[in-house]
C-alpha cells in the first residue's frame, strides 16, 4: 500500500483519537470544594464505612474488564475495527472519497467511493471508521458436491458483438476480482465455471448462481448437475457461443485441445463455431457450462450381425471421389469426408453423430424378398411388394407369387447406396420392375396352362434374366422361386379332374403291375412246387428223345441191314433163277421153307364138333387152356390141339411148333361121320410148315390124322402150285 493510503487511513484514526481524548476532558476532576467535609449524609455513609463495611481492591480490575467489554464495541467502532468470521467476506463500500469512479465503472480499484473490488478475509480490521466505510459480511459461496456454479460479472469490459459470454480470466475462481477487473474480465455471463468447493467471492462484483438460487434466477437445479454420459450413448453439442459457421456447413468443425468442450475458452481461440457440432461427447461425467453448451444423449449406433453400416456424411473436409472411373453412378470418399464413405461400418456399436451423418445399414446376408400379401419378411423391405398380375398368350389373367433371393457383398455397399440411396430404393426402384417386367413378357409368349405345366423351366429363364440384371447394380441375384399361381377357377377344375385321370391311370398301371407280379409270384409258387415233377418230365423229354434217336439210329440199321439182306437174297435168287429156272427154283425155296418150319401145316387149335353149336366156345376154351398151358408147361412152345364132337370129351394135345394157317371155313360134318373121315380145312396163305410130330402125344390116332391132313393139303399145294407155273 502506498503512503498516501497509509496516510488516509491514520488520518480518521487520529481524528478519532482526538474526539475520544476531547470527550474524556470534558469530564472535571473533583473540586476542592468537594473535598471539604460532606454534608450530614456523607458523613452518615463515612460512619458506616468506618463501622466495618469496605469494598475489596479486586473489584476495580473486575469492574474494569466488564466496562471494557461493554464500552469496546463502542472503543472499536470508535478505532474502525471490523471483525470477520471464518465462514464469511467482508464487502466494502467507501462512502466518501476525494475521487470518483469513473462512469462506466462499479467498482472502485483506487480508492475511489463506492464498492470496493477489495474484500475482508476472516480475522480484526481496524481503520474501516464507520463514517467512512459501510463493510457488509457475506457467506462464503459454497457449491455442492456433483454440481457446478454460474458467474455472471457486475463489472468490466463490454463483450463483444459476436459474442455472449464473457472470456476467461485468470482470476483464482472470481475470488480476486481486482485480478479480474485489471486481467480484462468482461460484464456479463461468464464462460468460465466454478466447481464443487467454497469461495471468498465478492458478491458485489460476481453474482454467483448455484441449485440453490436457481430458481430465483430462472433456472433449473437440474442445469447446474454435472453432466453425465449413459455408457451406452454419445452426446451431441450444440454450443451457444463462438464463430458463427461458415456457409454451406450444418455443423461445426472438430477443434481439438478444449477437453469435450469443459474449456470454452480453448474452443472459442481454436476457431469453434456455435451451432451444431461435428465431434460427439462420449461416456462420463463433464463439467459443463449450460450458457456455453447443450448436449442431447443419443444411443450409439449399432451395426447388427449379417449387415454392415454405409455412412452418408453431411459434414466432412474435402469430398474428392475416390471411386475410380469405372463406377460413375455416385461418388465415394475417404473416412471422415464429407459423402458416402468407401470403408463401411462392421457389425459394433460406433459413436456416430447421427445430427450429420446417417448410417443406412445394407444386410450381407441373403434376402428374401416376398412378392405376395400374405407374408412378408422380418426386414421389411417386402412390404410395399405383392403379387403379380400376369396376362398369358391365350387371355387369361392370373396372379403369381414370386421370391427372389438377393445378396449385397460387403464392399459393394457402399457402391449400392451411393447409387440408390438405401436398400428401400433399391428394391422399389430396381428390383420391382425388373422381375415385374420380366414375369409379365414371358406370361403373354405362353398359354397358362404351358406356364403352369412348365413352371419349372420359366424359373430357371426368370432366375438367369434376374441375375444378369441384377450385376449391373452390384447385386447378386442369388435365385428367383416362383411360387402360388392362382389361374382362374374353371380352368384349375379342367387341370384338377386332368391330374385326377392322370393318377388314376397311375393307379391302374400299378394295380396291374402288383397284379402281374402276384401272377408271376404264383406261377412262381407252382412252379417251385412241381419242380420235381418238371425237372423228371424234362429228364424223361431228354430220355424219350434221346430214346427216339437210337430207335431211327437202330431202324436206320436194321432196315439197311434188311436192305442188304434182301439184296443178297434177291442177288442169291437171281443167281438160283439163272441156274435153275423159275419154277425149279420156286419149288426148291419151298421145300426149303417147308422143311425149316417156316409153314405152319398144323393148326394150334382144332376144333372138331359134331354139327353142334358149341364148337365155337370149345374153340375160345381151348385158346384159353392152351395159352394157360403155354405159360405154365414145361414147354411152353406147344400148342395143344383140341378135338371136339359135340357128344365126345375134348382132347388136347400138344404139338411142337405147329404150323400157322388160315381157315377160310370148315364144313361140319354130319353125325353119322367118323372123325377120321372129316374133311381137312383148306389152308390158304401159308406162312410156314412145321410137320413135326410131338413125341408126347398122347393118342395115335390123332397123330395119324393130323399127318394125313397135312400130307393131304401139302399135295393139294403142290398141285396148285404147278398148275400156276
Amino acid at each position: 500500500m502506498t503512503k498516501s493510503s497509509w496516510l488516509r487511513k491514520l488520518l480518521p484514526l487520529a481524528v478519532s483519537f482526538a474526539t475520544t481524548i476531547a470527550v474524556a476532558g470534558s469530564i472535571a476532576p473533583p473540586t476542592c470544594a468537594q473535598t471539604n467535609p460532606p454534608p450530614p449524609e456523607s458523613q452518615e455513609v463515612q460512619l458506616a464505612q468506618v463501622e466495618g463495611i469496605s469494598i475489596p481492591i479486586w473489584i476495580y480490575p473486575v469492574g474494569a474488564i466488564v466496562l471494557i467489554f461493554i464500552f469496546l464495541p463502542k472503543i472499536g467502532w470508535t478505532l474502525g475495527l471490523i471483525a470477520i468470521g471464518e465462514r464469511e467476506v467482508g464487502i466494502v463500500t467507501k462512502k466518501f472519497s476525494s475521487k470518483n469512479l469513473p462512469s462506466d465503472r462499479l467498482i472502485a480499484l483506487d480508492g475511489e467511493a463506492g464498492l470496493q473490488a477489495d474484500t475482508l478475509p476472516p480475522g480484526w480490521h481496524f481503520g474501516y471508521f464507520p463514517w467512512q466505510y459501510s463493510v457488509r459480511k457475506e457467506p462464503v459461496v459454497v457449491v455442492p458436491q456433483d454440481e457446478i456454479g454460474l458467474i455472471i460479472a457486475n463489472d468490466g469490459a463490454t463483450i463483444p458483438p459476436d459474442r455472449i459470454l464473457g472470456k476467461v480470466v485468470d482470476c483464482d475462481n472470481f475470488q480476486n476480482a481486482r485480478k479480474f477487473l485489471t486481467g480484462g474480465g468482461e460484464k456479463g455471463r461468464q464462460l468460465a465455471i466454478i466447481t464443487t468447493g467454497t469461495y471468498r467471492i465478492n458478491t458485489a462484483v460476481f453474482e454467483v448462481i448455484t441449485s440453490a438460487n436457481a430458481s430465483q434466477k430462472g433456472m433449473e437445479p437440474w442445469e447446474f448437475q454435472v453432466y453425465k454420459l449413459a455408457p451406452q450413448c454419445v452426446g451431441i453439442a450444440t454450443i451457444l457461443d463462438g464463430v458463427p459457421i461458415d456457409e454451406g456447413e450444418i455443423a461445426g468443425p472438430i477443434i481439438p485441445g478444449h477437453d469435450n468442450f469443459q474449456k470454452a475458452q480453448s474452443f472459442i481461440k481454436g476457431g469453434g463455431r456455435r451451432g451444431l457440432q461435428e465431434q460427439v461427447i462420449l461416456s462420463g461425467s463433464w463439467n459443463l457450462n449450460p450458457w456455453f453448451a447443450q448436449v442431447e444423449q443419443v444411443e450409439m449406433t449399432e451395426v447388427p450381425i449379417g449387415y454392415v453400416g454405409v455412412v452418408i456424411s453431411y459434414v466432412g473436409r474435402s469430398q474428392q471421389d475416390i471411386s475410380g472411373g469405372a463406377f460413375t453412378h455416385g461418388n465415394l470418399v475417404n473416412k471422415g469426408d464429407k459423402g458416402v464413405w468407401v470403408e463401411p461400418l462392421y457389425p459394433g456399436k460406433h459413436p456416430i453423430n447421427t445430427k450429420v451423418m446417417k448410417v443406412e445399414l445394407v444386410p450381407t446376408t441373403d434376402v428374401v424378398l416376398n412378392f405376395t400379401l400374405r407374408f412378408s419378411g422380418e426386414h421389411g423391405y417386402d412390404s410395399n411388394l405383392t403379387a403379380l398380375k400376369l396376362l398369358s398368350f391365350d387371355g387369361f389373367t392370373f396372379d403369381l407369387e414370386v421370391f427372389q433371393i438377393i445378396h449385397v457383398g460387403t464392399l459393394d455397399a457402399p457402391r449400392v447406396i451411393s447409387r440408390q440411396g438405401s436398400m428401400q430404393n433399391l428394391i422399389d426402384q430396381v428390383l420391382r420392375p425388373i422381375v415385374g417386367n420380366y414375369f409379365r413378357n414371358s406370361a403373354q409368349e405362353y398359354t397358362i396352362l404351358d406356364f403352369l405345366i412348365a413352371r419349372s423351366e420359366r424359373q430357371a429363364e426368370a432366375a438367369e434374366h434376374v441375375r444378369q440384371a441384377l450385376r449391373a447394380y452390384d447385386v447378386q441375384a442369388v435365385d428367383t422361386l416362383i411360387g402360388l399361381i392362382s389361374p382362374p377357377a374353371e380352368l384349375m377344375q379342367t387341370l384338377t379332374d386332368r391330374k385326377i385321370a392322370q393318377e388314376q391311370e397311375k393307379t391302374y398301371e400299378v394295380q396291374r403291375s402288383s397284379e402281374s407280379q402276384r401272377q408271376e409270384l404264383v406261377r412262381a409258387t407252382a412252379i417251385a412246387n412241381i419242380q420235381n415233377q418238371v425237372v423228371a418230365a424234362e429228364e424223361g423229354v431228354k430220355i424219350a428223345q434221346l430214346n427216339a434217336s437210337a430207335a431211327i439210329e437202330h431202324a436206320s440199321g436194321e432196315a439197311e441191314g434188311i436192305r442188304l439182306m434182301g439184296q443178297a437174297k434177291a442177288d442169291a435168287y437171281q443167281v438160283g433163277v439163272n441156274a435153275l429156272g423159275t419154277q425149279s427154283y420156286t419149288l426148291l425155296q419151298l421145300m426149303q421153307a417147308v422143311s425149316d418150319g417156316s409153314v405152319r401145316v398144323v393148326p394150334d387149335v382144332a376144333v372138331n364138333g359134331n354139327g353142334g353149336s358149341g364148337g365155337l366156345l370149345d374153340g375160345l376154351m381151348a385158346m384159353l387152356l392152351r395159352n394157360e398151358t403155354s405159360k405154365n408147361g414145361a414147354n411152353g412152345s406147344q400148342s395143344p390141339i383140341i378135338n371136339v364132337n359135340k357128344s365126345d370129351v375134348a382132347v388136347v394135345e400138344s404139338v411142337a411148333e405147329s404150323p400157322v394157317a388160315k381157315v377160310n371155313g370148315v364144313k361140319t360134318p354130319k353125325s353119322s361121320e367118323s372123325p377120321a373121315n372129316l374133311p381137312v380145312a383148306k389152308v390158304a396163305n401159308v406162312t410156314s410148315v412145321n410137320s413135326q410130330k410131338s413125341p408126347n402125344s398122347p393118342t395115335n390116332s390123332l397123330d395119324t390124322k393130323s399127318e394125313e391132313v397135312a400130307e393131304t393139303d401139302i399135295n393139294s399145294l403142290f398141285g396148285e402150285l404147278s398148275d400156276d407155273i
